[in-house]
């Protein structure tokens, strides 16, 4: 199996390349049809994103071009290879509008699509539905692919730090920040996402809503 394939879908394909001690995940997205690429956090090792891309290469017929530079929220250990990809590659960033000033204080970069709840980033093949997850940082966002249709439709949540296996983000043992986090996951996610739809983490391994949903509850009265 290719290492870094995760999800090779009828319209895209997602690759995935784990970098750094902190074990942070980059994910590209290549649209089969047009060759535009969106990558998911630069968080470190600017090599193994260049690989990444290498592979995605050979995802589409045509040539493929790295579109968009999308970031899940501030923390540093996201964002640490974003200004070298960007000089090297050119293309556009975006990130949530209330994290936009945290990326250019760690790491120089301009946010050029500040985005919010229930907005789109929109490439040549790739459309993201962005979702504002309040409560990890106060800008974090989630970028939801949908690829295929029917039967054969596939969600894809890329979560950043907002929602791993077994729980929600840590919130500096703040319970009001706890409180927002959950709620909003709740009321973003799995009040508008099916079970089927899986959770690709800024961390560890994948999961999927339905595996999750009957643990909410228990989310909620641990207090984490």
């Amino acid at each position: 199996m290719d290492s870094t394939l995760i999800h090779d879908l009828p319209q895209h394909t997602v690759r995935r390349a784990v970098v750094s001690a902190m074990a942070n995940n980059v994910y590209l997205i290549t649209a089969k049809s047009t060759g535009a690429q969106v990558l998911i956090d630069a968080a470190d090792d600017l090599p193994a994103i260049n690989s990444l891309l290498h592979d995605g290469a050979a995802d589409s017929s045509g040539p493929t071009t790295l579109a968009m530079i999308a970031t899940t929220h501030q923390h540093w250990d996201h964002v640490r290879a974003l200004a070298a990809l960007v000089a090297q590659t050119g293309a556009p960033t975006a990130a949530g509008a209330q994290d936009a000033a945290g990326i250019a204080s760690e790491c120089g970069v301009t946010t050029d699509h500040a985005v919010g709840d229930g907005g789109k980033l929109a490439v040549n093949g790739i459309e993201l539905a962005t979702v504002h997850l309040r409560g990890h940082t106060p800008g974090s966002i989630a970028y939801v692919l949908r690829s295929g249709s029917g039967e054969q439709e596939s969600t894809l949540i890329f979560s950043g730090d907002s929602l791993f296996p077994g729980g929600v983000g840590n919130t500096g043992q703040d319970p009001q920040r706890f409180a927002q986090l959950l709620d909003d996951v709740q009321e973003r996610l799995f009040a508008n996402y099916g079970d089927d739809a899986i959770v690709l983490p800024g961390h560890g391994d994948a999961t999927t809503l339905g595996a999750e949903r009957p643990s909410l509850a228990d989310w909620r009265e641990r207090g984490w």
